[in-house]
């Protein structure tokens, strides 16, 4: 199979997200990926996107957060990147564990890191970088 790449690159206004899902939609469709993956990349990249604009770009709209999808060999990999300051995962609570059962935040990476085979965290000076990676076959 030949590489594909797709492209996105948005304003960081939560009201983006329908762009975002109309673009999952769109290379998701044009890649022929498995219904019964879409529903958990669709989550997984609304939720990397949603981070990345309102806990990473503030919801500033002169910060813009870029989606690159890279196919290649049996793999998706989708870069979410913000130009917030960083994060370290491991500070995250667990939403499992019974004192963060009921609170909203904290699900977003945990939902991730269930629906995609990989997930990692590129934390760069100008940026972090989310990234994705989902088996197509």
């Amino acid at each position: 199979m030949a590489e594909n790449h797709y492209h996105l690159e948005i304003e960081s206004d939560p009201n983006n997200l329908i762009t975002v899902e109309e673009f999952v939609n769109y290379f998701g469709m044009d890649l022929g990926i498995d219904e019964s993956k879409m529903s958990g990349l669709m989550l997984s990249v609304t939720e990397a996107t949603t981070n990345a604009i309102i806990h990473a770009n503030k919801c500033d709209v002169n910060k813009k957060v870029e989606i690159d999808v890279l196919v290649n060999d049996g793999y998706i990999t989708i870069k979410v990147k913000d130009e917030g300051k960083g994060f370290d995962p491991s500070k995250i609570p667990d939403p499992t564990s019974p004192e963060n059962l009921l609170k909203d935040s904290g699900r977003g990476l945990y939902l991730m890191r269930i629906y995609m085979d990989d997930l990692k965290y590129n934390i760069t000076p100008s940026g972090t970088e989310t990234i994705l990676t989902l088996k197509t076959k």
